[in-house]
């Protein structure tokens, strides 16, 4: 199986394809790798790496998914799993220090949990995304720092 990137998906695409799938496999597990991954050709070289696939092979899906998530989410934290009414949920957290009912976490629910927990991947990596892109003002900051002090 060939994990390298020749096409990078679309995260919407990632997460329907993961919605609809009954199982996970190893092509799905390539997809994501490729198109949420963020260091794809480091992530061959990596120890974990070698261990989230051997996983994968051995049909231990929950393994390899909380291995992908340390991987590459490495300050992202499974904060909860949850099943009720025949799916799971699982959130994933970048603020474990916040109550969880203010924590905006990224969250997905599928009927199998490796699923579940792989939705919520590429909920997070899209969140990623976000953050590396928002750039703060430290001018317009400072200012509206000061003016709510003189309030």
């Amino acid at each position: 199986m060939n994990f390298e990137v020749k096409q990078q998906v679309p995260l919407a695409a990632l997460d329907s394809a993961l919605h609809h799938a009954r199982e996970p496999t190893l092509d799905l597990l390539a997809k994501i790798i490729g198109g949420a991954g963020s260091r794809p050709s480091l992530l061959a070289k990596a120890k974990t790496f070698n261990r989230l696939i051997e996983f994968a092979k051995i049909g231990a899906w929950t393994e390899a998914a909380f291995a992908l998530i340390a991987l590459e989410l490495p300050l992202w934290r499974v904060r909860r799993l949850a099943y009720e009414d025949g799916e799971w949920l699982c959130s994933l957290s970048y603020q474990l220090n916040l109550p969880i009912e203010i924590d905006d976490c990224a969250e997905a629910t599928h009927e199998v949990l490796p699923l579940a927990m792989l939705r919520a991947f590429v909920e997070a990596c899209g969140r990623r995304h976000v953050m590396r892109g928002v750039r703060i003002d430290r001018s317009a900051y400072s200012a509206m720092a000061g003016a709510n002090h003189l309030l």
